[in-house]
């Protein structure tokens, strides 16, 4: 095939029918260049830095798609990330630019071939459509222009194969634009619709491959959920009037049609003057923010020293056009303080006074991203903030008259405004004169600076305060909490067991850090403390406390927890009667060594609280249980009923499974997980009884031989036990522990029969029957709450190195509440988990930015930072974190990092 139509390939198989994933045929090769002895010059990098160009470029594309379906705000923060994209893409491609010229001024005879195989892989590389070459164009006209300077036959053939290849480049764009044209004409027409099936092929591609969502979360940026409209005021509708602007100068307070035209990121050596030429055709005035670097640099004692950038800005000033600030090199600026932000701001107006000892007072930030003490900067340095309310997204779009039309209808939506272009794209430079042709002729004027205009007579309030504190819906309304945990391994004339102390003291543990019983009133006993009379007396004891004051009372909750032996002896009715064994049974004296199943139910009736669980991890049968009760209102009925429920590990003939994670027995591990939130089925931050049971049951059963049962002890009046779950404050950090591989292997199975919210679970009862459970009604809870939980589960997630499950847990956490610095945190930890150390870097930023006293957020900075290789930056972060905490736990940690570094 000849590279000259190497752009007919795509459509002439889109036109025979191959739908629309359509890719590109091999290239024939040409005549080829005189082969150079010797092995091939290694291009590896260079190659690899096109594909990354690439890379890039597609994901602008994605980043613009169906934009306008975007709230404002969210498109803002959109187009700030694919701005940063596009000026990193930008340095990727100066070094690009710098490496080629590099390599064809080396002299090496294999210089030819080296490039020759670059274009190989823009002309014909199989993974490419023609849009995805029109990301190179600018690279190859100055490609070009090296290969320009030789006069050698292998020059002048690799000239003549560039220049067919800009050809064809220019004619995939025409044939863009023609198909651009005639969907935007058919608004005129009510013919039949065309469809942009050529561009919409190409996009359908992009979107197997990125996701706008996932780019922004690259780039520290998760879109909150839109906020519901407040409802109109009634009345008439309001005409649009101007609205004021003192801070900052976004285009709103202008006249009605009214426009200013500004270019950003220049001076460029070729297209900012071919600009100042066409505005000069439209007597257009425009202002010309310029980067600090393209006009020169300064020495150690802040004097500049102008390049060839400066002779460029110097024209422009002469032809009247107005230069302006916009930093020295580009930096996100709302991320800058003190010296470093202080250079990006009066560094190039060092510069531009060099230029222009009348230089204007304009500044405009990158991306526009700014913070206070930048905005007090400008105002100390007498310079005025100018943002931007149309944005011609000329640095994502390839296509010049989508450019124009985007432009256009975004005037007429706004009816004045400022409009960002930059004049560093020759697409701008074809775009302009079809934006200029259409505004001129619908009248609207071209507004310019004369240092005196545009000022503000007052500024809208801030709406970016973080919301109050949301109180909680609800409450479990308990008064106190008392607990009696019972573990026995040594028994005296039973068989030893491995792991039940050990699961009483975890269950403890876990009430008292988690659920918040105070010490004092959890009692455990363990081994030769667990006698009959010892477990009997702790009731008793507990009993004779509801008649003192501060001791047990009506509103109260107690929590019985049993890890030890079972049995079950059938009696002459021929019914069966458990019993729980205590240290000292005989197992020849069952009936009067053991406690039985009726005399726990006497002393659950007795015990004068609200609601009683008791928890027992032993098997046995012989208890009768009824089926408790659940309705929509659950809290309120639930306070006013009675509770007296019991799970169990097992039924009759079953053995407890001792092998569970961390030295726990499987009943009592699915427990913990339970009690950590798994076992909130319904989400609102609320684990019932019920819902223990309904995660346990079939948890442990699927697991083991085990068949756990559940239900309400006579005399129940169908109250549900409630265990409310605490917020998570844990900053996830470098010491922050991860379970054991045997701990997320068995997860991972007890997960896989883990009950829906809604669904319903059959268990089985004590007499070996089954029982129906549905856990309640959720209780509503606030969007506030609702990112806590998603932060919570996240935790969880993570905890189990479920990397991705956590990454979506606590970006629907950043989605419901856009300040949560804990989710910000977390979000950046799970980057960092993964390698990804730039992006990790950026939520911890984030995480900084929305609480400035988080110090563990600075060790994590530090890290992300060491890791990327960026040393300074990681000394910084440390330094910050042993200023906030010189006595934290981390202290030793960040000095060891520091003395690495």
């Amino acid at each position: 095939m000849k590279r000259k139509a190497l752009y007919l390939v795509i459509f002439a198989v889109a036109a025979a029918g191959a739908g629309s994933g359509t890719w590109l045929a091999s290239r024939k090769a040409g005549t080829p260049a005189p082969q150079a002895a010797g092995p091939a010059m290694n291009v590896s990098a260079i190659s690899a830095d096109l594909g990354r160009v690439l890379e890039a470029y597609r994901k602008m594309i994605v980043l613009t798609l169906d934009e306008d379906a975007l709230p404002g705000a969210a498109k803002a923060q959109t187009h700030a990330v694919g701005q940063q994209l596009f000026h990193e893409n930008q340095e990727r491609t100066a070094k690009l630019d710098e490496a080629l010229a590099r390599l064809l001024a080396s002299g090496d005879p294999r210089r030819f071939d080296a490039v020759g195989s670059l274009l190989d892989y823009v002309e014909s590389n199989q993974g490419l459509y023609d849009a995805d070459r029109l990301a190179f164009r600018e690279l190859m006209q100055s490609l070009q222009a090296y290969v320009a300077k030789e006069s050698s036959l292998p020059a002048i053939k690799l000239h003549k194969r560039i220049s067919e290849d800009l050809d064809a480049l220019a004619e995939i764009e025409r044939n863009y634009e023609k198909e651009i044209s005639a969907v935007f004409e058919r608004y005129e027409s009510r013919s039949i619709a065309l469809r942009r099936e050529k561009w919409d092929s190409y996009v359908a591609y992009l979107k197997t491959l990125y996701q706008r969502d996932r780019i922004l979360k690259d780039y520290g940026v998760v879109l909150p959920y839109p906020s519901k409209p407040e409802p109109a005021e009634p009345g008439p509708p309001q005409a649009q009037q101007p609205q004021k602007e003192e801070d900052e100068i976004f285009g709103k307070a202008l006249p009605k049609k009214t426009v200013v035209l500004t270019f950003d990121d220049g001076p460029h050596r070729r297209y900012s003057e071919e600009i100042a030429a066409i505005l000069k055709q439209y007597d257009a005035p425009a202002v010309f923010f310029s980067v600090g670097r393209n006009l020169g640099s300064l020495d150690a004692n802040g004097a500049a020293h102008l390049n060839a950038g400066a002779d460029v800005s110097r024209k422009l000033k002469a032809a009247g056009y107005v230069l302006a600030n916009h930093s020295l090199t580009h930096a996100q600026l709302s991320k800058q303080s003190g010296d470093g932000l202080k250079v990006e701001i009066l560094g190039t107006d060092t510069l531009l006074k060099a230029v222009d000892p009348q230089r204007s007072s304009l500044f405009r930030f990158p991306y526009g991203a700014r913070n206070k003490e930048g905005m007090h900067m400008l105002a100390d340095a007498h310079l005025k903030s100018v943002m931007w309310n149309i944005d011609s997204l000329d640095w994502a779009d390839p296509v010049p008259s989508s450019i124009a039309d985007r432009v256009l209808r975004s005037v007429e939506k706004e009816g004045r405004g400022i409009i960002l272009f930059h004049d560093i794209h020759e697409r701008t430079v074809k775009a302009l004169p079809l934006v200029l042709e259409k505004l001129a002729a619908e009248g609207y004027q071209f507004a310019g600076w004369d240092g005196k205009t545009f000022k503000a007579a007052g500024a809208p309030a801030s709406g970016n305060a973080a919301p109050a504190p949301v109180p909680r819906a609800a409450a479990t309304g308990y008064a106190n909490s008392w607990a009696i945990l019972v573990g026995i391994d040594d028994y005296k004339k039973w068989p030893r067991l491995q792991y039940a102390v050990r699961d009483a003291e975890g269950v403890g543990q876990v009430l008292v850090q988690k659920f918040g019983f105070a010490p004092g009133r959890v009692l455990t006993l363990k081994n030769e403390q667990a006698t009959r009379a010892g477990i009997l007396g702790a009731f008793h004891d507990l009993l004779e406390r509801g008649k003192s004051e501060g001791g047990l009372q009506p509103n109260d909750r107690v929590f019985v927890f049993f890890a030890g032996h079972g049995a079950t002896r059938k009696l002459s009715s021929g019914r069966d009667l458990g019993y729980i064994v205590p240290y000292d049974a005989d197992p020849d004296n069952l009936a009067t060594d053991a406690i039985p199943m009726t005399e726990i139910q006497n002393i659950a009736e007795s015990l004068p609280a609200k609601h009683e669980l008791f928890v027992m991890d032993a098997c046995y049968s012989g208890l009768g249980l009824t089926r408790g009760g659940a309705n929509a209102s659950f809290l309120r009925e639930n306070g006013r009923r009675l509770g007296r429920q019991m799970l169990t590990a097992g039924g009759t003939d079953q053995l407890v499974s001792d092998g569970g994670p961390n030295g726990h027995s499987i009943f009592t591990w699915t427990l913990l997980q339970g009690l950590g939130g798994k076992a909130d089925l319904n989400g609102d931050g609320l684990i019932t009884a019920t819902e223990l049971a309904a995660y346990v049951a079939p948890a442990v059963s699927s697991v083991s031989r085990q068949t756990p049962a559940f239900g309400s002890l006579p005399g129940s009046e169908g109250g549900d036990f409630v265990f409310e779950l605490p917020e998570e404050t844990e900053f996830l950090n470098t010491h922050t522990a991860q379970l054991s591989n045997d701990a997320i292997a068995l997860n991972t199975k007890l997960d896989a029969k883990a009950s829906a919210p809604s669904s319903t679970v059959v268990v089985k009862d004590l007499q070996g029957g089954t029982a129906t459970i549905t856990a309640p009604a959720a209780v509503p809870v606030s969007g506030r709450q609702q990112a806590q939980r998603a932060n919570d589960h996240g935790l969880q997630l993570y905890k189990e190195k479920q990397y991705a499950q956590a990454e979506a847990q606590f970006t629907e956490a950043l989605k419901l509440r856009p300040n949560f610095a804990l989710a910000a945190n977390n979000l950046g930890f799970v980057f960092y988990k993964q390698d990804k150390y730039a992006e990790a870097a950026r939520w911890f930023e984030n995480a900084i930015r929305m609480d400035p006293s988080r110090a563990i957020a600075y060790m994590n900075l530090g890290d992300a930072y060491a890791r990327a290789g960026q040393l300074e930056r990681a000394r910084s972060a440390y330094k910050t974190y042993l200023e906030l905490a010189p006595g934290g736990s981390g202290a030793g940690y960040a000095k060891q990092q520091l003395e690495k570094l």
